[in-house]
């Protein structure tokens, strides 16, 4: 069974008789969380997923077709095939053979209006329309509101994640402890520089063993980790503020995990340290605000109070400070890295089952940046912290 074949997708099924459509209907490839989410299915190239009052339906290429049968979370699964879409293609053009296959596919499931995603493709939504079909937009993201609450089977996942998060995080840690020091500043490791991209090279393999896999990370040293997604690059040097922020998704579920930690090889100074305890301070008033029922601008703002209170900017004090704490609390976590609910002045209620991070942070280029980020899930009387790291 599929992560997302746990989930419940009754909130959508809802929607479709508030709606007044028979279905909701996703054309996307496996890369939209939403398509993965409601399929339980993957795959390079675009696929039709189509959701009923009584059940889940696939259209897919005959490439896709016995993965799809063994995999996905669908009731059915429809080759194109069964609609002669080669052969609609050669007769009518790209565009409309493939209106008409999906439309005589939405023909044999007794579906005549359809609501989709604001990511649905326009020649998608035109093409259908043309065929007969009465497409309404559904512009509030409810997938999305879906997805955020996680199952049990998700919350494993996200902790699968992490752990690996943890293990990369850990060979980070290790290279900054154990490198040597350069007459100039510079850590080396057997005698050349220990640069981000060494770092980020290490984190990406101790990944790879785990299951999970990234685009990106931050490994960010002095003036460059002061700005808050600047992935850093070049020798990492003592004495220096080193944010490292590592965000990466399991290749089987695709779950994602998240996790800041701030480094110093060396003394850092006075201010940094000072800045570092304040952020610390201001990461566990917003882990002690999480619960159910409140809302995520509350959580943002018990961070805001401690960091406005020890004398630094916030974007709550001044809309265009460039320096101090010059981001959001946090975020949703799941198939997206970045996703619904928001930790944030415009953060609504937290619910049971919301994972998101709590990572306040306060930057200056004379200074450097400091960010300390957990990921927790939300529970009735608080939270639970799905990191297991330590802080300094």
């Amino acid at each position: 069974m599929t992560v997302e074949a746990a989930v419940d997708l009754s909130p959508l099924r809802e929607h479709l008789e508030d709606a007044g459509v028979d279905a909701y209907l996703v054309d996307a490839d496996g890369d939209d969380s939403d398509q993965r989410y409601v399929s339980g299915f993957t795959a390079p190239d675009p696929f039709q997923t189509l959701v009923t009052d009584d059940a889940i339906h696939l259209l897919v290429s005959g490439l896709e077709y016995g993965r799809a049968t063994d995999e996905s979370a669908a009731d059915t699964v429809t080759r194109r095939s069964e609609y002669d879409y080669t052969e609609l293609v050669a007769e009518h053009g790209a565009h409309e053979g493939k209106a008409r296959t999906v439309a005589a596919f939405l023909e044999d499931h007794g579906v005549d209006s359809v609501s989709v995603p604001r990511t649905l493709p326009t020649g998608t939504a035109d093409g259908l329309r043309e065929q007969g079909i009465d497409v309404v937009l559904e512009s509030e993201g409810i997938v999305e509101e879906i997805r955020a609450v996680k199952s049990e089977a998700e919350l494993e996942a996200i902790r699968a994640s992490q752990r690996a998060n943890e293990a990369a995080m850990a060979r980070a840690e290790e290279l900054i402890a154990e490198a040597d020091v350069a007459d100039d500043g510079t850590l080396l490791v057997d005698g050349d520089p220990l640069t981000s991209e060494r770092v980020k090279e290490e984190i990406e393999v101790t990944l790879l063993r785990h299951g999970c896999g990234l685009d990106d990370t931050i490994v960010a040293c002095g003036a460059d980790g002061a700005d808050p997604h600047s992935r850093g690059s070049g020798p990492l040097e003592a004495d220096q503020l080193i944010v490292i922020d590592i965000f990466p998704r399991n290749k089987e579920t695709g779950y994602h995990a998240d996790m800041t930690r701030t480094f110093a090889r060396g003394e850092p100074g006075v201010e940094a340290r000072r800045r570092y305890e304040v952020t610390r301070d201001a990461y566990e008033a917003a882990l002690e605000a999480v619960e159910a029922g409140v809302t995520g601008a509350e959580v943002h703002d018990a961070a805001c109070d401690v960091i406005e209170g020890a004398g630094y900017d916030t974007l709550r004090s001044d809309p265009d400070a460039e320096t101090g704490f010059i981001h959001s609390t946090g975020h949703g976590v799941g198939l997206d890295v970045h996703e619904q609910p928001s930790v944030s002045p415009v953060g609504d209620e937290l619910e049971v089952g919301h994972v998101i991070s709590i990572e306040p942070g306060i930057y200056d280029p004379e200074v450097g940046g400091v960010r300390i980020e957990d990921l927790v899930v939300v529970t009735e009387d608080g939270y639970e912290n799905l990191t297991d790291y330590h802080l300094f």
